[in-house]
């Protein structure tokens, strides 16, 4: 006999985390109640503006009211005006008693006039008043607009001021990159020049070693080897001055002659003028100064020769 089969799906159990359902619920109830704050907030503010319209229609319909009453009375008066007329020029031909009940008419009449007058003025020095008042504000929108204009040049000012700055701290950077660099080429150069003194004053050893005769061609030798040596030192020292001068344009054909005395190993103890500009002088030796140090030769002679030293810088 065959055993019967199970009807019916298979349900599958699947576990919910109730906090997460309720954090789920938290926020849909927060965005719901976030929704609804929004849009009462919305309706508030549109009541409030249909309020403020209502309020200025019934201001403006209570103000053209106003205007069409005032017209209304001011026709009715100047009809009464034109019937009072009409009724004493025909009523003249009658007895002294109705002459003065039309000069009393002619006497209200008059000062009617004269309360027209007054209100005619009164209207007048109310517009004088406006005019005034217009032009004050006139004054005002323009003393605003003056000071707005003020205010944007002098913002003006001070953006090319700092444009200005940054302009020369990048050239004094520039400028400092390119002492550097002509420092470097100033030391290699002087170790070529400590290098090519070193081997001439080998080959001048080696070539005149044990010659006593000629002892006095050897010293002539030698003197000039120190002077060439002097020469390049001294042109490498203008170079770095000139690298590190601040170059005005009134600076340009002229020169100064300025003496340094330097320390052995080649610091700058004094810089003076020797003659020239003396614009470019102190220009001159405010870059003495920024150098500070100069490369010096490994021989004495030149040494000695180099720690006081009488240059031409010619701003270029």
């Amino acid at each position: 006999m065959t055993k019967p089969k199970p009807s019916g799906s298979i349900v599958q159990a699947v576990v919910v985390d109730p906090a997460l359902v309720n954090q789920q619920a938290q926020r849909i109830r927060q965005q719901r109640e976030a929704a609804k704050a929004a849009e009462q907030d919305r309706l508030k503010r549109l009541e409030q503006q249909a309020d403020a319209l209502e309020k200025m229609r019934q201001e403006e319909e209570q103000r053209l009211r106003q205007l069409k009453a005032d017209k209304l009375k001011a026709e009715k008066e100047a009809r009464e005006a034109e019937q009072e007329r009409k009724r004493v020029a025909a009523e003249r031909a009658k007895a002294a008693e109705e002459k003065r009940k039309a000069d009393e008419a002619a006497r209200v009449a008059r000062e009617q006039a004269a309360k027209a007058e007054a209100e005619r003025k009164a209207k007048q020095e109310a517009a004088k008043k406006a005019e005034a008042e217009r032009q004050r504000q006139v004054a005002e929108q323009r003393k605003a607009e003056e000071a707005k204009r003020q205010a944007e040049a002098a913002a003006a000012k001070a953006e090319a001021e700092r444009q200005a700055q940054v302009a020369a701290k990048k050239k004094a950077e520039e400028e400092a990159r390119k002492a550097e660099a002509a420092r470097k080429e100033a030391e290699r150069k002087a170790a070529e020049a400590r290098e090519l003194q070193r081997q001439q004053e080998a080959a001048l050893n080696d070539m005149f070693a044990g010659l006593e005769a000629e002892s006095e061609q050897r010293g002539d030798a030698r003197a000039q080897s120190i002077s060439d040596v002097r020469d390049r030192y001294g042109a490498i020292y203008t170079q770095m001055i000139q690298q590190n001068l601040l170059v005005e344009q009134s600076f340009i054909g002229k020169e100064c002659v300025i003496r340094m005395r330097l320390s052995s190993n080649g610091l700058v103890l004094d810089a003076s003028e020797d003659g020239g500009d003396s614009a470019v002088c102190r220009a001159a030796k405010a870059a003495v100064v920024k150098v500070s140090q100069f490369p010096m030769p490994e021989d004495p002679a030149v040494v000695e020769q180099l720690r006081s030293i009488r240059l031409t810088v010619s701003p270029q």
